[in-house]
């Protein structure tokens, strides 16, 4: 067993991370404020706030394809445990915050009637030291409960393999034994790996960079659509008491201007200087987009650059592999990550200690990536019926719903004639 570290490690390790994701959860929530330069900072713009909204989309158009189906060999009922903690918004929230953070937390209680209950907690508030064998803590620390005037922690928790300890602010710790000999803090992990163990962001310091750079190629367009709409103009030949009452914002609103001709009967000389082109813009816009979308496995359509010709379910699938590659790593350890809460859920149901290796013949099952259309079923039927003709059972309704996302317990009964016919 690891060295304990201590409660007040585990804060000052979370004060370290708190800002690093708070900085994401800014980018996701369209909050942040893009860093002007030079020339944009020196002017009196600086109250323009362009945002897009591409950071939201590179996250959710992952989280959206990632959805939970259920557990196959699911020898210690862990459906039970799931289906009793709001499935449908657990998954969701689980994975968002880990897509987002790199790493979100599971926080397990029990309940009145002593059932396994399930909290997600993203990683502005929770922390720990984790088993990079296992991808379980040895030690947790979470914010349980601020204040929401002052956003001061009132409620922590402290996790340890046998105890739990919750310090409430103004109060006495009080300590409750854990019966799951594992803490009741369990990390949901995105794209892990030996250096960091706790996952990294799908939000990239290359998607902020160029996040930023595409929301002040917008607010140049902003104050350059300003000019544009009213081009400047000049005049040749006034004199000085005659400039001095010259109204120019009403000669510039104006749609029909009156000048005379002085006393020696010289007319001034009117022009209009070049009228400003706004499409650098969109093609700088356009550039950042295509960046931004090879960053994150994404098309230009994603990002509102629509193409002429549709596309069809293929040519979309076809178009996201990058995107479908990430879903399928993601998949596999967002399961594995799952699959250490329900275990760990199980103990705390059963008061007893499960070993991790007796849950080996449980998988995660998962919806498909991509959900195919009429086409992709009917050359999967074909492929299904040539394979079944040359391996007898190949495919089946435990296998093909992973193809076709279709559940055979929802189909129709077959029709089945009597005996008069």
């Amino acid at each position: 067993m690891s060295e304990i570290q201590g409660l007040g490690y585990m804060r000052n390790l979370l004060a370290k991370k708190q800002g690093r994701v708070s900085l994401r959860y800014k980018h996701y929530e369209m909050k942040n404020r893009p860093r002007d330069l030079l020339l944009t900072a020196n002017t009196k713009v600086g109250f323009l706030n362009s945002m897009l909204g591409w950071i939201p989309k590179a996250v959710d158009s992952l989280a959206d394809r990632l959805v939970f189906k259920g557990w196959k060999n699911d020898n210690f009922n862990l459906s039970q445990i799931f289906q009793m903690n709001n499935p449908d918004i657990f998954f969701d929230s689980a994975i968002i915050s880990a897509l987002i953070g790199g790493c979100s937390f599971v926080y397990m209680g029990l309940d009145k009637e002593d059932f396994p209950r399930l909290k997600v907690i993203d990683g502005r508030d929770a922390t720990g030291i984790i088993d990079p064998v296992t991808n379980l803590l040895t030690e947790g620390y979470a914010v349980l409960e601020r204040d929401p005037k002052t956003d001061v922690p009132v409620l922590e928790a402290y996790f340890l393999p046998d105890t739990t300890t919750y310090i409430r602010k103004g109060g006495d710790p009080e300590t409750f034994l854990n019966p799951a000999g594992i803490p009741l803090l369990v990390p949901i992990i995105y794209r892990p790996d030996a250096k960091r163990p706790m996952g990294h962001s799908r939000i990239s310091r290359a998607s902020m960079s160029l996040l930023q750079g595409a929301c002040r190629t917008v607010k140049r367009s902003e104050v350059s659509a300003e000019f544009y709409s009213f081009p400047q103009k000049y005049i040749i030949g006034l004199s000085q008491e005659e400039d001095e009452a010259f109204e120019k914002w009403k000669a510039t609103m104006s749609t029909f201007l009156t000048i005379t001709k002085d006393e020696e009967g010289d007319s001034p000389t009117v022009g209009q200087f070049t009228q400003q082109n706004m499409t650098p813009f969109t093609e700088q816009l356009r550039t950042f987009a295509a960046l931004f979308a090879g960053e994150n496995g994404l098309t230009l359509d994603d990002l509102g650059f629509v193409s002429d010709n549709p596309s069809s379910a293929e040519a979309i699938k076809a178009s996201h592999e990058s995107l479908r590659l990430t879903a399928r790593k993601a998949q596999r350890t967002f399961g594995s990550c799952f699959l250490n809460v329900g275990m760990v859920s199980a103990c705390l149901r059963d008061n007893k200690a499960y070993r991790r290796q007796q849950f080996y013949l449980t998988e995660p099952m998962w919806e498909p990536i991509f959900e195919p259309d009429a086409a992709a079923l009917s050359s999967i039927g074909d492929g299904a019926i040539k394979l079944n003709q040359a391996v007898p059972g190949y495919f089946n309704t435990d296998n093909l719903p992973d193809l076709t996302g279709i559940d055979p317990s929802q189909l129709p009964a077959p029709v089945t004639e009597d005996a008069n016919g």
